[in-house]
């Protein structure tokens, strides 16, 4: 639900399909990662402004399940992309009280990768000023999968309100704006 800041309405939380990095860098004769060099620099504007606006969540789908089909080099970039954004962006984050969430599938990820995760998600757990869910190797089909997957194995019954108690952004409510780029 927004909130009314003044004169002005703010959502209370912003999800954003990071879409188009790719085509960005292609359409200036780049390569592929200088297109989601970009998007990370874009996403560090997004996440100031929405600090700036109020905004209590923000929500990017930075790496879908599907992005896997991408080429072998385009991934391993990306996950480079990611390591070195973790080393260098965290610290920063949290010292600016920004929560840290990763909701997706981690096994498939490498050990570094998996640690640097649950790392940042461990020294910003008590932060308070934005929540930031940055979803990576996430797909909603996985997510109601993995969720009603949790519930079958507890014997639970699956309902709305069960099903939604196990997915990956249960700690959130659910966006008020909902932003494609591209």
């Amino acid at each position: 639900m927004a909130q009314d800041n003044g004169n002005r309405h703010v959502p209370a939380h912003v999800a954003i399909v990071m879409d188009g990095n790719g085509r960005w860098a292609r359409k200036r004769l780049m390569p592929r990662l200088a297109g989601h060099r970009q998007g990370m620099e874009a996403l560090k504007r997004c996440i100031q402004a929405c600090v700036a606006r109020g905004v209590q969540v923000l929500t990017v789908f930075a790496f879908s399940s599907e992005n896997w089909n991408r080429p072998a080099d385009e991934v391993s970039g990306l996950m480079d992309l990611l390591l070195k954004a973790m080393n260098k962006e965290v610290p920063q984050l949290h010292a600016e009280g920004i929560q840290l969430h990763f909701p997706g599938e981690r096994q498939a990820l490498s050990d570094n990768v998996r640690a640097g995760l649950a790392q940042a998600e461990e020294l910003t757990s008590q932060n308070k000023r934005l929540i930031l869910n940055v979803c990576f190797n996430y797909g909603g089909r996985w997510d109601i999968v993995q969720a009603a997957s949790q519930l079958a194995a507890q014997g639970e019954a699956i309902t709305e309100s069960s099903l939604h108690a196990h997915m990956a952004l249960r700690h959130v409510p659910d966006p008020d704006l909902l932003i494609r780029t591209g």
